[in-house]
């Protein structure tokens, strides 16, 4: 039998040894086991870490900062699970989570899974119909609040909700604060099965209405051991990950990962994002991992990163490939290479470039520990382009959700014996995985295989583009054309001469047959509430030709731009 701290200390011990890391790892077995109760409480009472920073927050707008070592936190938490079972919350009642990065998200995070409590995490940019839709589909028994979230519920009508405020007190409300009197000393009310549900994340709906995805005591906690491995946090290490709360990534890298490890959880609060000031506070603090999304990353490069001192050992990447353009910067300036990985909010980390194993600029890596992956055609046979597929039955990863949750509560998705992500990857000879685009975003045309992050990377180089899209616009005898919708940076104009000069770029970088022919400079893209943008809306905009749309730009086409001819002429 594998032990949860087994299965640790292994990842930990070959934490630069990918191939023994992948032969020899094991998932912990599943049997009762409350990670909040079993692992993090271990840490706040360990002579070796206990009194070490287990969360440290750093306010820029007020100049301060705030830290509670494991063993505060410990405490803490028992206090806040103490006071939830005081409002009548028990074990399955589901709570909605609406906080920013204050010290109450993880104090009530850790509370829930101590008492069995499903959390519904949620980002405070929801609308009050975003929030009928949690509390509805979501079941939610409780609400915990920043204070700037409380009128969005007066619309509401919330009846039978137990609605409690972090910050100052309203009506209808119970205070947070009030968490502060109840007994430091917990007692769980029995074990925690491996399956019993945890968390409950609404995906970010790019294509449709959000789906539920549930994960359980199991597969979050003891799954992100995969994360941990990918990101190469040991003991003792200080992690900054920029990600928002509500959203998968804030609980790989702000929560399980680095907690799996015993590091401090490193928060930054701007009250607008400023590179040069974050950057001047990871040199400060000794921030000695980092995780950021690829736009802040090219907001990095913006600055004369050289110029700044940092004690960081590892850096990655994640949410979308990064362009090499923006690893080399980073590469000369620290001598790190920033390290992509891989996985979904249904999965935890699943493949990535892990601390020393070549890292294959372009690339997301190959499946990490505990992850067998399969790449599928349309039929499910292997492949060397196709979806990324995880193979289940014996092999089914502890990181893989249990399921999606409909409004029966029964779950889907994970069933038989493949789980299909939707996510189309080219693999090469040695396993590396190269990402093409969502299963429902790669298009034809004149029977080549697009993918549109391929062509938005190129895009991206040109420097007046600072967003782009690529989605098919329909073409009688190519059956779709590549078409692009450009927002161009600060200042620029949506001019003839902006478009020639993206299209000369064009030109030198792309194969005839991928070639963008149509770009439409537009003032705004549409994009999920996670920030994705949304191709879906804009596919649907060029297939039904609607020029109405507010969305809407001012176009150019190749043959607008007679000087392009010599270069045109392919079929």
């Amino acid at each position: 039998m594998t032990t949860f701290q087994e299965a640790r200390a292994f990842l930990l011990k070959h934490r630069t040894d990918y191939e023994t890391a992948v032969s020899g790892f094991r998932w912990p077995d599943p049997v009762p086991f409350n990670w909040a109760l079993d692992w993090f409480d271990v840490l706040g009472t360990s002579v070796e870490s206990k009194d070490r920073p287990a969360l440290w927050i750093v306010d820029a707008a007020q100049d301060r900062q705030t830290k509670l070592s494991f063993a505060a936190l410990s405490r803490r938490s028992n206090q806040v699970a103490n006071f939830l079972r005081a409002q009548g919350l028990k074990r399955g009642d589901h709570l909605l989570l609406l906080l920013g990065n204050v010290v109450p998200l993880w104090e009530t995070m850790l509370a829930a899974m101590k008492l069995g409590v499903v959390v519904i995490p949620a980002t405070t940019l929801l609308t009050a119909d975003e929030l009928r839709d949690r509390l509805d589909r979501g079941k939610a028994k409780a609400v915990v609040a920043a204070q700037d979230q409380v009128a969005k519920f007066a619309s509401l009508g919330v009846q039978g909700v137990a609605r409690i405020v972090v910050g100052e007190a309203a009506d209808g409300w119970l205070a947070y604060d009030e968490s502060a009197n109840a007994p430091e000393s917990f007692t769980p009310d029995g074990p925690t099965n491996a399956d019993d549900p945890m968390l409950l994340y609404f995906t970010s709906g790019t294509t449709a209405k959000p789906k539920l995805v549930r994960h359980s005591q199991r597969s979050y906690p003891v799954g992100h051991l995969s994360t941990m491995f990918w990101i190469g946090l040991k003991p003792g290490d200080v992690h900054l990950n920029i990600s928002s709360p509500g959203w998968a990534k804030h609980a790989w890298s702000c929560f399980f990962a680095p907690w799996n490890a015993g590091a401090t959880v490193f928060v930054v609060n701007q009250p607008r994002f400023d590179a040069k000031g974050l950057l001047a506070t990871i040199g400060r603090c000794g921030v000695t991992t980092l995780c950021a999304p690829p736009t802040v990353w090219r907001l990095f490069i913006q600055e004369n990163l050289a110029a700044f001192k940092v004690a960081l050992r590892e850096v990655c990447g994640a949410g979308e490939p990064l362009n090499p353009e923006v690893i080399d910067q980073v590469r000369a300036a620290w001598g790190l290479t920033i390290r992509d990985g891989y996985g979904q909010t249904e999965t935890t980390a699943l493949a990535g470039n892990s601390p020393g194993q070549k890292v294959k600029i372009g690339s997301m890596g190959r499946p990490l520990p505990g992850y067998r992956v399969q790449i599928s055609d349309a039929d499910g046979n292997p492949a060397k382009e196709g979806e990324v597929t995880l193979i289940l039955g014996a092999d089914r990863p502890a990181g893989l959700m249990q399921g999606y949750q409909g409004d029966d509560g029964k779950l889907a998705g994970t069933e038989g014996d493949l789980y299909r992500s939707g996510d189309v990857v080219f693999e090469d000879e040695e396993g590396y995985l190269t990402f093409v685009g969502r299963s429902d975003d790669v298009f034809k045309s004149s029977d080549y295989r697009i993918s549109p992050f391929e062509l938005e990377s190129v895009l991206l180089e040109h420097e007046l583009v600072a967003e782009a899209a690529v989605v098919p616009s329909p073409d009688p005898i190519r059956l779709a054309i590549p078409k692009a919708f450009v927002l161009l940076t600060s200042g620029a104009e949506r001019s003839p001469e902006a478009a020639l000069s993206i299209f000369r770029h064009l030109h030198t970088r792309l194969a005839p047959f991928k070639r963008i022919r149509r770009i439409e400079i537009v003032t705004e893209l549409p994009k999920t509430i996670s920030g994705k943008i949304r191709r879906v809306q804009l596919r649907r905009l060029e297939r039904d030709d609607d020029r109405e749309d507010p969305l809407r730009g001012r176009e150019f086409r190749e043959e607008d731009f007679p000087e392009l001819a010599k270069s045109r002429g392919e079929t």
